[in-house]
């Protein structure tokens, strides 16, 4: 019990450290505002001439007939047929993927490729196939069970036909299934994380992860670096898991820009479930983790001639918050102990900074369903603030989790 008057070591430090960590994440906060507000999406070529040819890969386990949705919506795109190749590459499958992927073949045969393995091998190594067989100048990569826009496709290649020194691009993130609660919450969540936030970094030139839903690549770039992304190891152990972020990693050590498209825009399937948004949340946090040590090893050096200060500044930033947060979480239940009345007031401001960072949705998507990204403020510190430090005890696990 703490007495009138008298205060242990953790509750002299706990109130600090919750202030500290609300002022830096509100500082954080503003300078991704400001960032995000230079951010200048790249216009399509006028003339389809300027087009370069593009290999869509698409690596899919057990993705029955979403698959032929995938497959569908990228042969349909507003893209020149003579310089479109659709690579579908099954995994193994042990449903009745590939007799869809069959069917699309057949229905676009001047356009679909099939590649198919005899049994699982991990999406990394899909998409290691769909590299080496890919004959376009770019190649995009894309989730079985998403659906891009029509105009996705010349969105994607706009930013490399425009500037040579982009090495990768990362599509728009938007949630397929909004019917259930977690749905709705996770689409305003998406755009925070996939929207908001690729779109600040991009204003210096450096998306940190380029997401395996929807992404695209010079081929050039990556191709050298093939054979040592597909044997990635950490700690001992192969890597099969954050396949994207270790290729974003791959542009960046390579010298090349990555930036953010917002006009391109990829629909995916979200978790509907708690168990399986757990098991999503800490394989990507586990690709935080090792990827975040891949990058930490060459941002200090000249590994390209510009923007590579606002890259260390984000990157240290970003992980001092984490470490404020788990410290004052060890705190919390002193602090709770001898100040609830703190305790609510910081519950109360907490609450007002995820609705200052949601009204981001309701300015862009001029719907009242922004109140969800609150819910989910709610909903993440409860229930899933605890897969990072899961991914970091258990980061030697290369499970995919999800299948």
């Amino acid at each position: 019990m703490v007495h009138a008057g008298v205060r242990d070591g953790a509750d002299v430090w706990a109130e600090p450290v919750w202030l500290l960590l609300g002022v830096t994440q509100c500082l954080y906060l503003a300078i991704q505002a400001v960032l995000w507000m230079r951010y200048r999406s790249y216009a399509p070529p006028a003339d389809d001439a300027q087009l370069p040819h593009l290999t869509v890969i698409i690596p899919a386990y057990n993705e029955g007939a979403m698959i032929e949705r995938s497959i569908k919506s990228v042969a349909e795109a507003d893209y020149p047929r003579d310089k479109l190749e659709i690579l579908v590459v099954d995994d193994g499958s042990r449903d009745d993927t590939y007799f869809h992927m069959e069917r699309m073949r057949r229905a676009f045969p001047q356009l679909v490729r099939l590649i198919r393995f005899p049994g699982n091998r991990g999406k990394r190594a899909g998409l290691h196939a769909g590299f080496t067989a890919a004959r376009g100048e770019i190649v995009l990569t894309l989730d079985s069970d998403s659906e891009i826009d029509p105009i996705t496709l010349k969105a994607m290649v706009a930013p490399f036909v425009a500037d040579a020194k982009v090495g990768a691009v990362a599509g728009r993130v938007s949630v397929l299934n909004r019917a259930t609660m977690l749905g709705r919450m996770l689409e305003v969540q998406y755009a925070l994380a996939f929207d908001f936030g690729r779109a600040a970094q991009s204003s210096y030139r450096t998306v940190a992860c380029c997401p395996g839903a929807l992404s695209a690549f010079r081929l050039a770039v990556i191709k050298p670096h093939l054979d040592g992304w597909m044997n990635q190891s950490f700690l001992g152990r192969p890597v099969s898991h954050g396949e994207d972020q270790a290729l974003t990693n791959v542009v960046l050590r390579a010298g090349y820009d990555t930036v953010y498209q917002r006009p391109a825009v990829v629909h995916t399937l979200a978790p509907t479930k708690f168990r399986p948004l757990w098991k999503m949340l800490t394989r990507w946090d586990r690709s935080y983790i090792v990827e975040g040590f891949s990058f930490a090893r060459f941002m200090f050096s000249r590994y390209r001639t510009s923007n590579r200060v606002l890259p260390i500044v984000n990157f240290v930033v970003s992980n001092g918050r984490i470490v404020l947060l788990y410290y004052g979480l060890l705190l919390l239940p002193q602090l709770i102990l001898s100040r609830p009345s703190f305790v609510i007031d910081y519950g109360i401001a907490a609450l007002l900074g995820a609705a200052c960072a949601a009204l981001y949705y309701l300015q862009t998507e001029r719907s009242l369903r922004f109140l969800y990204g609150v819910a989910y403020a709610v909903y993440a510190f409860f229930l899933l603030q605890w897969t990072l430090p899961w991914a970091l005890l258990t980061v030697r696990d290369e499970r995919w989790g999800t299948r």
